[in-house]
């Protein structure tokens, strides 16, 4: 069980990279603006930038996989994502399956705006704090 500790957590994309904020007493998460990537490398400025405001116990990545739980392209590219952020920041990182969130994420969206809400930057910072959600229901 997790005591009282701030994480953040990242949906890697390859143009956009989706973060939110969040923390284990609630089991909550907001989202933050999301990072543009090229090619999925963010602004590592930006990112050191967000740690420093948030000082975050931990980071959690989500990992993308296919329905039936193997590994798909994208899923190597975010693991390396991971490994950068844990190599360059020193703060631990965690994967956690991200299989729908991006799909929960635009029906969330959807029904609170309509189609005008759905842009890329709200899609996946939400999809970033569903990931981190279903981190903390993982480890309640």
């Amino acid at each position: 069980m997790l005591m009282g500790i701030c994480a953040l957590a990242f949906d890697f994309g390859t143009k956009s990279i989706g973060c939110a904020v969040g923390q284990s007493i609630t089991g909550t998460a907001q989202a933050l603006p999301a990072f543009k990537a090229q090619n999925g490398i963010p602004n590592w400025d930006s990112i050191e930038k967000c740690l420093k405001e948030w000082k975050p116990d931990i980071l959690v990545v989500g990992l993308p996989l296919n329905m039936d739980g193997t590994e798909q392209e994208f899923t190597s590219r975010a693991r390396k994502f991971a490994n950068r952020l844990h190599g360059r920041f020193g703060v631990k990182v965690e994967l956690q399956d991200e299989r729908l969130t991006t799909t929960e994420a635009r029906t969330e969206i959807f029904q609170r705006g309509g189609y005008k809400a759905l842009n890329k930057s709200k899609v996946d910072g939400i999809s970033a704090a569903l990931i981190l959600e279903s981190w903390f229901e993982r480890h309640s």
